[in-house]
């Protein structure tokens, strides 16, 4: 039994947040030197009463209605989101009564981020060679926006807000095949929200503007973007090695890269430090932004659509725990 990517659909919300409007607010900030330096220049934002749930829900039913998939098939859902609605119940169960999911389904949440597509893949994987499930709903959902201060003007330009949902199955399409994870907990402190879990309930209104004149307290989304590039830089390309190493693959044999849409910035140094020739490398983050566990999954599907998907595509994910992970997918040449 082998476990396959069947399908994908993403969804946007109807918001979008332009260059030139973060310019209004931050005008030593121009457009052309946003796009430059991130690699984008528009990103979605969620509305105000819109939540991972509701995009979630307009994911999956786009996947059922583009794909022409019954909700009657899936038999288990797996749900990546850090902002999820509620602390209980979670957000996967709300999900299957909204899409009609019949009640003999799983339905879990995992708290991922930049890495949640990957390490969902193996858990999908798990399921149907466990026989548990035969066909898995994998939805990526986030509203990082609504963690981001006003004025915090980097992460503002970086992250945006979406939701996409994966078929994962016994046959069709693109058969997954093996892992390569990794954690490094120390890294937690340098991209954090550090109010609302159980922890610390209360906002503590430490407003607080760093070197670079972002302002946030800690009840936003704390990036140190230094550190965040550093650890990057130094796993990505040991994950990149060990997972061609796995598959008995040099970077030669691999058909296209689909690595986290991060920013362009930070694309291109990994892309160049692996060695990667610039045509086998998929980039998809000028008007959608970073959007988090849902990069790889918007940007394999775009590479599906462009006819860039064939043979071994490597998928990499890495970011906020630290976490990272990688896999290969094959399709048919």
């Amino acid at each position: 039994m082998t476990a396959k990517i069947k399908a994908i659909s993403y969804y946007l919300p109807d918001a979008v947040l332009e260059n030139s409007q973060i310019n209004k607010q931050f005008p030593e900030w121009s457009a052309d030197k946003i796009s430059q330096k991130t690699g984008i220049y528009r990103r979605h934002i969620s509305a105000e009463n819109e939540f991972s749930s509701d995009m979630a829900l307009s994911a999956a039913e786009k996947l059922f209605e583009e794909h022409t998939i019954s909700p009657s098939e899936i038999d288990f859902i797996l749900l990546c989101t850090q902002s999820p609605d509620y602390f209980l119940p979670t957000t996967a169960c709300i999900l299957q009564d909204k899409l009609g999911i019949p009640t003999a389904c799983g339905a879990i949440d995992f708290n991922l981020g930049c890495s949640g597509f990957v390490y969902g893949l193996g858990l999908a994987k798990g399921l149907i060679l466990s026989k548990v499930a035969r066909n898995v709903l994998l939805i990526t959902s986030e509203t990082y926006s609504k963690f981001i201060h006003p004025r915090d003007k980097s992460n503002r330009t970086i992250f945006g807000d979406a939701a996409a949902a994966t078929l994962i199955s016994v046959d069709g399409g693109a058969e997954i095949l093996e892992f390569e994870l990794g954690t490094d907990g120390r890294g937690a402190e340098n991209l954090i929200v550090r109010n609302g879990g159980i922890r610390n309930r209360l906002s503590e209104n430490n407003e607080k503007e760093d070197a670079y004149g972002n302002i946030s307290n800690d009840d936003n989304l704390y990036m140190n973007g230094s550190e965040i590039f550093n650890f990057t830089a130094e796993a990505v390309p040991g994950l990149v090695n060990r997972t061609l190493i796995k598959h008995n693959l040099t970077i030669e044999d691999v058909d296209l890269f689909v690595f986290h849409q991060a920013n362009k910035f930070m694309l291109n140094h990994l892309r160049k430090k692996v060695g990667i020739e610039e045509d086998k490398f998929f980039y998809f983050l000028e008007n959608c932004g970073n959007t988090v566990s849902s990069t790889i999954p918007i940007a394999l599907y775009e590479a599906i659509q462009q006819g860039k998907a064939k043979g071994h595509v490597l998928l990499a994910g890495f970011g906020v725990g630290y976490s990272w992970g990688a896999t290969i997918v094959r399709f048919d040449k």
